[in-house]
């Protein structure tokens, strides 16, 4: 089974999918293939230069992440590019990676992606899991984490689907607002009641 986690920008999915990894549950992280696919030398990051410039590339030869994200999160159509550039190879990299793991014969897989619905590949997993927190608590966590003042917060988290509308398309949700504790229940009972209650080792629980 591929469980799709994911959730708003600052929601805490990240601590949740360290939970599944605890658990040794094999987890693939689209944040970390995202970043592989624009790596200096590839393709990826020779697409985003000729579409955005130069000024996307640091003197070492490796993406300016706070550059293109003040681009592309001020503005839509240069996120639709960006997505048109990054998606398609992150989509070749997670089949490849499911295709091991199902050659394996791995009951559970966690398929950790935060933007899952816009990049529209809710279609390559069995069961969808949306981390959630309140709007103000989610805006908060955001500008703390990330130092950025509040319009430029509100920019990143409209720039994504609205967590009401990630929740309705939800198969679980996992409430995030209260204690690591408590988000770790929720876990524990949804792998309980999916069946894989058996995956838990004594050492992690």
């Amino acid at each position: 089974m591929v469980l799709g986690l994911t959730g708003g920008i600052a929601t805490g999915k990240s601590a949740v999918s360290d939970l599944f990894k605890a658990y040794q549950i094999p987890v693939i992280d689209a944040d970390k293939i995202a970043r592989k696919v624009v790596a200096p030398g590839t393709t990826g990051l020779k697409q985003i230069q000729s579409t955005f410039g130069w000024q996307m590339i640091q003197p070492d030869g490796s993406l300016d992440r706070h550059a293109l994200g003040t681009l592309v999160f001020s503005q839509p159509e240069a996120l639709a590019q960006l997505n048109g550039i990054t998606g398609p190879l992150i989509k070749k990299a997670v089949k490849r990676q499911l295709q091991g793991y199902r050659r394996r014969k791995v009951p559970l897989v966690i398929y950790d992606a935060p933007t899952l619905f816009e990049a529209h590949q809710a279609a390559v997993v069995n069961e969808i899991m949306v981390v959630t927190v309140p709007e103000q608590v989610q805006l908060e966590r955001l500008m703390a984490r990330d130092q950025l003042p509040k319009k430029e917060a509100l920019d990143r988290i409209s720039a994504q689907l609205s967590l009401a509308e990630k929740v309705k398309r939800a198969d679980v949700v996992i409430d995030n607002r209260h204690s690591v504790d408590k988000t770790k229940a929720q876990v524990v009972r949804w792998l309980n009641e999916a069946g894989f209650g058996s995956l838990m080792t004594d050492k992690a629980k």
